[in-house]
């Protein structure tokens, strides 16, 4: 179990304290909206009324004793700057902040954020691979060049092998797990033949999926 301290609660930053609750992290909610921390109470640790800019109200919070800190500031970018910059400054282990614009981006990760979240070009990214596929049906970006994918099954692959379609060899296409009616196996090998209900997880470069499914 981590702890977590997310500060910020928009409808970014709530939808992250719930997830994260979801999965049974502790989390520490701030926020300087009154309402807004009153309608988090009930699926946070904990949530406290305040400025994140001011330093020593952060120091009162003891940074150094999350895992995690989380800034999802989304309606004021200066606020969002200054905390990032003084969780760090204050010892933050990992500071992730989320920004709405690429500019935005980059004078956070100047500025102490370990990492950055861009939920709208995130989600954009995924919709457009998502809806302009007839097979992809979810990913996780890797890098600029790989993602896993999680596939449909082509209706020519039905009744046929990994190791007959070879499709590592021809595409650098690796299979990591197959799904059946939501349950994942990840006991995969050159015997397994594809159904027609099963979904398959598979590790590639961009390119490699494109050929593959030929997109």
């Amino acid at each position: 179990m981590k702890s977590i301290l997310l500060i910020g609660l928009g409808n970014f930053g709530k939808m992250v304290a719930q997830q994260i609750t979801e999965m049974g992290h502790q989390v520490m909610a701030v926020d300087k909206d009154e309402k807004r921390v009153n309608e988090a109470m009930p699926y946070v640790t904990d949530a406290l009324i305040g400025d994140s800019t001011n330093v020593s109200f952060l120091k009162s919070l003891g940074i150094n004793d999350y895992d995690a800190c989380i800034v999802a500031i989304g309606d004021d970018f200066q606020s969002s700057l200054e905390t990032t910059s003084q969780l760090k400054e204050l010892g933050g282990q990992m500071v992730v902040a989320m920004a709405k614009r690429d500019v935005q981006a980059k004078f956070l990760l100047r500025n102490g954020a370990d990492e950055v979240v861009n939920p709208e070009k995130q989600i954009a990214r995924w919709t457009a691979i998502r809806y302009t596929s007839d097979h992809i049906l979810d990913y996780i970006k890797l890098d600029d060049e790989h993602a896993i994918f999680e596939v449909a099954v082509p209706k020519n692959w039905v009744g046929k092998s990994i190791g007959q379609l070879d499709i590592r060899k021809k595409y650098g296409v690796n299979v990591m797990a197959v799904k059946i009616d939501g349950k994942m196996n990840l006991s995969v090998l050159p015997q397994t033949v594809f159904e027609e209900n099963m979904t398959i997880l598979v590790l590639a470069e961009k390119d490699g999926i494109q050929k593959c499914f030929r997109l």
